[in-house]
């Protein structure tokens, strides 16, 4: 035994490769190896001759096993360091311009959004891109039969059989952001809900994911006039602008009464758009006063409480400002096309400073 277990410990030692232990392994303690074909003589001794051959038996095979493993992580650490040595790299050489990332605008324009309602005391909410039919539709006062709750205009979770949950859809607004708000948070409130909302279209101007912001006010003594001093003030600031126009269109959706369609003023001359020039209007948004279902749904008294509400697509508006013409684009992963309206990394939005450079 001791001749075995020297010899199997010098030729373990020198092993050099994980192949060449592996066949000294299965030589030495496999099925057919040497230290095996003694154990099965075990059964040929005296129980006096077990009693003394098989612990030196087990005794050789735990240290042969031990050897062996011993061996594989150090060529596990040598062929580590190798690759370390091969692979290294100096990671303060200088970066190359050219593959410096870059902000995609539809993150900018939320961000921009973002500043200009903070400045106005908006708080930014959030909610599920995944919710039940009662928060997209039936809380927002939008009935069974409307045409935005058929299977061609909105995308509805699978259901298994027998399952009675309420049917689940991906948002086709952020909408129910404002009932789940007022749910939580009750009145007064003052939010905008950005986020990615799905609707089965896809055009020029149309995408199955878009992004949208809606907004919010609930207080006491809230009126149209305060919904209109807040839109002329966003878009005056969004556009950079000063004293940019709107104008009201009345309109109907089923979660404000009364309600308006949103225009900003704008020119075409030479087939150009220019904002905030000439005598055209450009419809921007919907808008309105929060219908009294809505803020029952929502758990606040509409006896007591009152406010506005708004929404427009933050793909659309940058659209306009960055002279976008087609919605598909935001969404082709074109590096190209993202390094020409991307914006840089450190060129956070702010009033003070500048929303765009």
């Amino acid at each position: 035994m001791d001749d075995l277990r020297d010899k199997y410990l010098a030729r373990i030692a020198g092993a050099g490769d994980e192949a060449a232990l592996e066949a000294l392994r299965v030589e030495a303690v496999g099925k057919k190896g040497e230290i095996s074909l003694k154990m099965r003589e075990l059964g040929r001794m005296t129980p006096e001759e077990r009693q003394v051959e098989g612990p030196r038996l087990n005794a050789l095979k735990d240290e042969i096993n031990s050897a062996l493993a011993a061996k594989k992580e150090a060529l596990a650490d040598a062929a580590l360091d190798e690759r370390l040595r091969a692979e290294w790299l100096d990671v303060t050489l200088p970066a190359r311009t050219r593959r410096q990332g870059s902000i995609h605008p539809i993150s900018q324009v939320t961000e921009e959004v973002t500043a200009i309602f903070a400045d106005m005391g908006f708080a930014v909410a959030e909610g599920p891109q995944i919710d039940t039919d009662w928060y997209n539709f039936d809380a927002l006062n939008i009935p069974s039969h409307h045409p935005a709750r058929a299977e061609m205009d909105t995308f509805y979770m699978h259901r298994a059989e027998g399952d009675n949950r309420a049917p689940h859809v991906l948002r086709t607004h952020t909408s129910p952001v404002q009932i789940r708000h007022m749910e939580k948070h009750g009145a007064p409130c003052r939010i905008i809900a950005p986020g990615r909302v799905y609707r089965a279209d896809y055009d020029q101007t149309h995408t199955p994911m878009f992004h949208q912001v809606e907004g919010l006010a609930i207080d006491r003594d809230i009126s149209m006039a305060h919904l209109k001093w807040v839109l002329e003030a966003f878009f005056s600031a969004f556009f950079e602008v000063d004293g940019l126009k709107i104008r009201f269109r009345a309109s109907h959706f089923p979660f404000t009464e009364p309600s308006a369609e949103v225009d900003i003023q704008c020119s075409w001359e030479g087939g150009q758009l220019r904002i905030g020039e000439g005598d055209g209007w450009l419809e921007v948004l919907g808008s309105g006063m929060v219908h009294p279902k809505v803020l029952q749904a929502g758990g606040v008294d509409p006896s007591e409480w009152q406010g506005f509400a708004f929404g427009m697509g933050i793909d659309r508006i940058a659209m306009l400002k960055y002279g976008i013409p087609d919605l598909r684009a935001f969404f082709d992963s074109d590096l190209r096309w993202l390094r020409h309206y991307g914006f840089a990394a450190l060129d956070v939005p702010t009033l003070h400073g500048g929303l765009s450079r």
